[in-house]
């Protein structure tokens, strides 16, 4: 997926989950944030954030922050795509091109967004008309690394553990299920759950995979005007402990 109209600022401050304030061309901008994550460890007073400006005239902001720069000591800044919409775009681009069968995931007949089932309503619905497989994928976009580790969740989520829980009834059911965690960044070695952050994600997410739903973690190549999945990464279900969290609280 691609962005019109980028412009690089500088990260002032973040009044609230939905805004922040940032310098453009000399002046302060109040600019709207694609991401109500807490993202503390990203959004850092000074980094270099890019910004899409809309041609809507009737909006309240004429931009969103769509991406930033994380400072890393004796390392190049590492770019970050924020935008949170855009990891169901980035997956329904790739499973319609045939990349998700690298994953054991197929070329499917139908793709379905915003399906419902039992009491959630998941990401994708995919039917393969030769074997008449089908299933249920929930995506999950991933802005959290620490030392080349992709982390989820970066806050407590009981809709992703709810989320977790219906596609391991889905597979019950008879269904195909998966996980797909789509890192909105490059060069990550390894995905792990965010234990320290919320162990019951975790756990259940660990639950998931020994009841045959399929954990996915496909990173992203980044630049300040596109995002698109490239290489899946391996995946250690053992998450990271509370002794050594990122991260913090908005």
């Amino acid at each position: 997926m691609t962005y019109q109209d980028i412009h690089p600022a500088v990260f002032l401050s973040r009044p609230n989950r939905f805004i922040a304030r940032v310098e453009l061309d000399g002046a302060v901008e109040t600019v709207h944030v694609k991401n109500t994550g807490r993202c503390r460890e990203l959004l850092v007073p000074g980094c270099t954030v890019y910004l899409e400006g809309s041609a809507n005239p009737r909006r309240k902001t004429k931009y969103d922050l769509v991406a930033v720069e994380k400072a890393r000591p004796g390392l190049p800044p590492l770019l970050i795509n924020m935008d949170a919409q855009a990891p169901n775009r980035v997956f329904g681009e790739w499973m319609a091109a045939g990349k998700g069968a690298d994953l054991g995931l197929p070329r499917p007949a139908l793709l379905r967004p915003e399906t419902a089932w039992g009491n959630s309503r998941f990401d994708f619905y995919w039917e393969e008309s030769e074997t008449g497989r089908k299933g249920f994928v929930e995506v999950k976009g991933c802005t959290l690394e620490a030392g080349g580790r992709a982390l989820f969740p970066d806050a407590p989520t009981q809709r992703g553990v709810k989320h977790l829980r219906e596609l391991t009834a889905c597979r019950e059911a008879g269904y195909e299920a998966a996980v797909c965690f789509v890192l909105q960044m490059a060069g990550m070695d390894v995905f792990s759950p965010n234990d320290a952050t919320h162990p019951e994600f975790g756990a259940a997410l660990r639950e998931a995979a020994r009841a045959g739903v399929k954990v996915l973690a496909v990173e992203c190549g980044v630049t300040p005007r596109s995002l698109v999945m490239t290489r899946p990464v391996s995946v250690a279900l053992q998450g990271r402990r509370k002794d050594s969290a990122p991260g913090g609280t908005l």
